[in-house]
Order: C-alpha cells, then structure tokens, then sequence
C-alpha cells in the first residue's frame, strides 16, 4: 500500500505520455497498479464497517483505465496520468452512488461522492422529485457541521428550476441541478502517507455517507440505460 510509489510513477507518466515510455515501464505501473488495488481493499475493510452494501467488492473491478479516448480530444496524450476507482454496492457503475477516489500527482488529487454522471435524464428527474418531497433531510444533511466544514454540493445546473417544479421551492437552486456531487481536494503531501492518508480519506468517506444514502433513496428504481 505505498502510495509514495504511485504518485512516483504517475509523475514519470506525466513527463513521458507516450506509447513508448509507458510499454517500456510496463513493470513498474504493474507494480503501482498493484499499490493501488491494495489501498482499494484497505478502503473497502474500513468504509465497510459503517457501509457494509460494498464489502463484497473486488477492487481490481473498481479501477478505470489509464488509457484515454482521444478521438474527439485535442489532447492526444494517450494516458491519464491518474488511478481513479469508484466503491458502491455495484462497484463503478455511476449509480448506486458511492466513494470515488482519484489520485493524480501535482495536487490533482480527490475524493468524492454522490453522482457525477449528468446525461441520465431518469437520474435526474428521480432526484429531482425525491428533493421537491424530501427537502427539509436534504437540508438537514447538508447543513450538518461536519458535512459543512468539508464539503459542498457541485453539479451541472440550468440557469431556471425546470418546468415541472416550483420556482419559490425551498431547494429551488438544487432542483436546478443535473448532477449533485462532493469532492474534498487532496495535496501531494496528504496522499503519499498511505496510513495516514488511509485514517483522513476514510472519515469523510462517513460524512459523507448520509448525502449518498439519501441520493441512493431518490434512485432506488434507476435502472442503467442498455447499451
């Protein structure tokens, strides 16, 4: 679990985004993909005792590819110098939501939560309606202290409350919203103790465990799009 190795590596992809750097270091990011897969357990133990839906994952399942989609990107780069992974009751996929993590070097790092994926029109609308009945838990989870002092609700939002919905609603500005996430920043320097990192990551994981339970309740009947 030696997170000091990851940022390493990552660094020196950073520098070297090229096919050639990278297949010649084939070892060495098999090495910090095997770091990163043993933090992902160390999360799963700990985020399990107080959120026991994602103890049954296996992280080499959480983790997303390294290699990039250039083909509608100006940036050519063919990898993300970055290992991301997202815990839920089912592993990656956006919903149920769950605890993102991504390390990246140069302080790129973060945590997260809640739902990123703004394209699921049935998401949205399912949060949408759970917020304009249930808005007064809303306001109490993200109002608490501890939430507060970490974290504050980021999506996509339009400029109006969409038809349909209560223009002098108390949540009016959230129901504006097609996204709602949390993400808590992370510097180099707080990620490269990889027990220490591990203890922090860990507890705001369970502050924010209470704004992806009341998401995870707007979207009980969301079923993914089949593709």
């Amino acid at each position: 679990m030696n997170t000091q190795f990851i940022l390493d590596y990552l660094s020196a992809l950073s520098a070297n985004n090229n096919r050639e750097w990278y297949h010649a270091n084939k070892d060495e990011y098999k090495k910090a993909n095997a770091e990163f897969e043993k933090l992902l357990q160390a999360f799963i133990l700990e985020i399990g005792k107080f959120d026991s839906s994602i103890l049954h994952n296996v992280p080499k399942d959480l983790t997303f590819k390294i290699v990039r989609d250039t083909r509608f990107s100006h940036d050519k780069s063919p990898y993300n110098p970055a290992f991301r992974a997202h815990i839920s009751p089912k592993g990656k996929m956006p919903v149920p939501v769950g605890y993102y993590l991504m390390i990246k070097p140069g302080n790129q790092s973060f945590l997260g939560g809640g739902l990123f994926a703004d394209m699921f029109k049935d998401a949205t609308t399912m949060i949408r309606d759970y917020i304009s009945r249930n808005g007064k838990e809303w306001e109490r989870i993200i109002h608490q202290p501890d939430f507060e002092k970490y974290f504050t609700v980021q999506g996509t939002a339009l400029k109006n409350v969409p038809v349909g919905y209560e223009k002098e609603h108390p949540q009016a500005d959230y129901l504006k919203f097609k996204s709602w996430y949390l993400e808590y920043p992370l510097r180099d320097e707080e990620v490269k103790n990889a027990e220490i990192f591990l203890v922090k990551a860990v507890e705001l994981f369970r502050i924010m465990k209470p704004f992806n339970d009341y998401l995870n309740k707007a979207l009980a009947d969301f079923q993914m799009p089949a593709r």
